[in-house]
């Protein structure tokens, strides 16, 4: 890890303007949505047909004869739909988007002999077809899950649009339909059957064509996620993961987070000459990479080139998070990419680590005290825990989370106890008990990943509820204690989000922006252990490594940060497994990376 002056990224700065965007695909995605939403407004609402804009929405695609309505919603629906995809350039939505334009037009000529709506549909494929070459991005990483997404999101629309559609003609409604009456026509609706509701005149028809027209649409856009060719999530393979550990074994020592590279649900592209690489996952469009590159400095920038590309042929928004100083720089002068400082990682030197001085005095006398209480600890290698132990505190470590979803992306591992992290530190607390529970005396569990040769880096921190208050100091101290005889020299603790702003923030002569800002982040450390964490990290006398987020555009930040919260466990939108079914998935998985440890022993 590099050492560097901390803040040298800590404002935002363009060091080389990199690629923007392409201003095509962007344009054109703005124009499609533009013509979904005029088509969608002409065909629910029956003013904005009489209206000044009727003029225009009249000659658009879909806005034709008796069955106006139902084909206005059915193409501003899926064109909507397909804006997105037209301005992140991909090939599939351009194609889709070819073959509905020339539908359209034809429809506007046969039905309303309209020449105007053919020409804007023509004026629209123009650009389209034009500029082909832009729309290249290859398919994202997909899985079915993303059909029952559609139809939950779909469905959830169609109901409120649909809802929307039966109440926008109360002079044509017969009676006065109660809302449940209302929801219940526009069910029936989707489903093509007449509800409870009546109009007068062509109404009916109308209103009917256009629930149909919804209820196709979400029928037909999710039997084709359902059954289009799945596309995976990368995982990291046999092979992958082999040359990764090659490369951590002669460069490990750089990077406190480089052992979380062999998380097995990221990706990972080399250099070409094979000697670094980047290990990334893709969500929500955005290509997310973490830390630093592993391997030979030298080869750095191939392997950002790599990344880059593959960012490029798929259109996703490239970003690292957690990067050192070193990797910050070595980011933005190969790519043109902006650096914006996080945080601070805490990194404890062994040596001059001690419990006495006054600075210590509260950890101190914690530790005391819970010593005194009956706890004991123990410090080992994973390869020295026994394996009715390790699937002991597996089984605790899942139950002790305390959330539904494993937090943690870019500073954890994901997993305890796979017998080809055999160098990995684990520090167990552990206090005898009349009425011993069901991991024994079990009480806390801290597991740290190597950092080279002679460092080790905090993976997670798991206790007991029922257990004293302390355990988390209580191991800290026992694994710093316990440190030099496993040959290690230093310990990188939790990170500190914005950890100079609150540092700052809090001292005498702090400016109005600055207080202000420290403010907020104390307000969200209700929901993010902002502030907490820092003050956890700051009771062990420090020195604090700055990390960095690298993004292309302020633009993105928006969406690189809520990709880097789902990716770290805080936004989820999956249904997570039973506890039971979980254990179950990660002891099937475990003999595939006992086999791993076998065939590299057997190489060696």
């Amino acid at each position: 890890m590099s050492g560097g002056v901390p803040g040298r990224f800590s404002r935002a700065r363009r060091i080389l303007r990199g690629p923007r965007p392409e201003a095509v695909p962007a344009l054109v995605g703005r124009a499609v949505a533009f013509v979904g939403a005029l088509d969608i407004a002409a065909g629910v609402f029956p003013r904005f047909r009489h209206s000044r804009m009727h003029a225009m929405a009249e000659v658009l695609p879909g806005s034709f004869g008796p069955f106006a309505a139902a084909l206005s919603l059915s193409a501003g629906v899926l064109l909507l739909l397909l804006a997105h995809g037209l301005k992140r350039r991909k090939r599939r939505a351009w194609r889709a988007a070819v073959a509905l334009l020339p539908a359209g037009a034809a429809a506007q000529f046969a039905y309303r002999h309209s020449l105007v709506g053919a020409l804007i549909a023509v004026a629209l494929l123009v650009p389209l077809l034009r500029h082909r070459g832009e729309f290249a991005a290859l398919p994202d990483p997909r899985s079915r899950w993303r059909a029952l997404a559609n139809f939950v999101l779909m469905s959830a629309g169609s109901l409120a649009l649909g809802l929307v559609i039966v109440s926008v003609h109360p002079h044509r409604t017969i009676g006065n339909p109660s809302l449940a009456d209302r929801l219940t026509h526009v069910v029936y609706g989707l489903f093509g059957f007449e509800g409870p509701v009546d109009y007068q005149g062509n109404t009916s028809w109308t209103v009917a064509f256009s629930l149909g027209a919804l209820g196709w649409i979400t029928a037909v856009t999710t039997v084709y996620l359902a059954f289009r060719p799945e596309h995976p999530a990368a995982r990291l393979t046999e092979e992958d993961e082999a040359r990764l550990r090659a490369l951590l074994e002669k460069h490990g020592g750089r990077d406190s987070l480089g052992h979380f590279a062999l998380r097995r649900d990221k990706a990972v592209v080399f250099s070409p000459s094979g000697k670094a690489a980047v290990t990334y996952r893709v969500i929500s469009g955005v290509m997310l990479a973490s830390g630093d590159p592993i391997g030979d400095v030298e080869a750095w920038p191939g392997a950002i080139e790599r990344f880059m590309d593959e960012a490029k042929a798929h259109s996703w928004t490239p970003a690292v998070v957690g990067c050192s100083e070193t990797g910050g720089e070595v980011w933005t002068r190969e790519t043109g990419l902006d650096a914006l400082e996080l945080g601070d990682e805490a990194v404890v030197d062994v040596a001059d680590f001690s419990l006495a001085g006054r600075a210590m005095r509260n950890v101190r006398q914690m530790v005391k005290r819970i010593e005194r209480a009956g706890y004991e600890t123990r410090v080992r290698r994973i390869r020295d825990v026994g394996e009715a132990e390790l699937e002991r505190i597996r089984r605790a470590a899942e139950d002790w989370r305390g959330t539904d979803t494993e937090r943690g992306f870019s500073m954890a591992l994901g997993r305890i106890g796979d017998p080809a992290d055999g160098d990995c530190l684990i520090a167990t607390a552990h206090k005898a008990d009349d009425k011993p529970g069901e991991y024994g005396d079990l009480k806390a569990i801290l597991h740290f990943v190597p950092w080279g040769r002679d460092g080790a880096s905090l993976d997670l921190m798991r206790r007991d509820r029922s257990a004293d208050p302390g355990m988390n100091e209580l191991l800290i101290v026992a694994a710093l204690q316990a440190a030099p005889k496993f040959g290690i020299t230093r310990i990188s603790l939790n990170f500190a989000m914005f950890r100079s702003a609150l540092a700052r923030g809090e001292k005498i002569g702090a400016g109005p922006v600055l207080r202000a800002w420290r403010g907020l982040l104390v307000f969200l450390s209700r929901w993010f252990q902002i502030e907490s964490l820092y003050k956890f990290n700051a009771k062990f006398q420090p020195r604090w490594e700055p990390r960095f987020m690298v993004y292309r555009a302020t633009t993105d930040l928006p969406r690189i940060g809520f990709a880097t919260m789902q990716a770290e466990g805080f936004v989820t939108f999956a249904l997570p497994l039973p506890r039971a079914l979980r254990r179950r998935r990660a002891a099937a998985e475990r003999p595939c990376a006992h086999a791993l440890a076998e065939q590299d022993v057997r190489a060696a």
